[in-house]
């Protein structure tokens, strides 16, 4: 297992659709293992392949909190088939988008279908931070990022930040107490 390093705003990589996995094997499941080190250590909550330079359809999250057990979960090609008409707003960052965060509305509940880890097809139904974070990785395999749900001038003022951040070529600085979604 490695940690990665994770591309920022303003990589035009992240603005790039991924491509579908047509085979689970033992690379897959190693790079699997290398996003959650990465997202861990980040520290983070979701993270989708693109976001450490791999741009295949694939995402890791483990959206839990406080003292609650980790559960590690991984999407392989994931869809959503069906998403709410209720919607909700929680605030949002991106290990992509460091040390920016802004309030997303989005679908309150939602259903994915994927493959699991051993190439299993699965489907489940999300809500709350579960699906808020679901629907922030699957944005990144359409090369969608979380300022694109933001107003013309908040997500000009984020991008303007990153360009200068990468301009100036420092690594913003890590902030522990505060988990973000990958991308979230």
């Amino acid at each position: 297992m490695a940690i990665r390093e994770i591309i920022k705003l303003p990589d035009p990589m992240l603005r790039q659709a991924s491509e579908p996995i047509h085979t689970v094997d033992a690379e897959l499941r190693a790079l699997i293992e290398d996003m959650f080190e990465t997202m861990y250590d980040a520290p983070g909550i979701g993270l989708a392949a693109v976001q450490i330079a791999v741009p295949r359809r694939l995402i890791v999250l483990d959206a839990t909190r406080g003292d609650t057990p980790p559960n590690p979960m991984a999407f392989i090609n994931p869809q959503i088939v069906w998403s709410s008409e209720a919607l909700s707003t929680h605030e949002e960052g991106c290990l992509s988008i460091p040390e920016e965060y802004a309030e997303v509305e989005r679908p309150a509940q939602i259903r994915v279908r994927f493959l699991d880890r051993d190439g299993a097809e699965g489907e489940m139904t999300a809500d709350g931070l579960l699906a808020t974070c679901l629907q922030h990785e699957i944005d990144h395999l359409n090369g969608v990022l979380f300022i694109d749900h933001l107003s013309r001038l908040k997500r000009g003022l984020i991008v303007k930040r990153a360009k200068k951040q990468a301009k100036m070529g420092a690594p913003a600085p890590k902030r522990p107490e505060r988990a973000k979604m990958g991308a979230a």
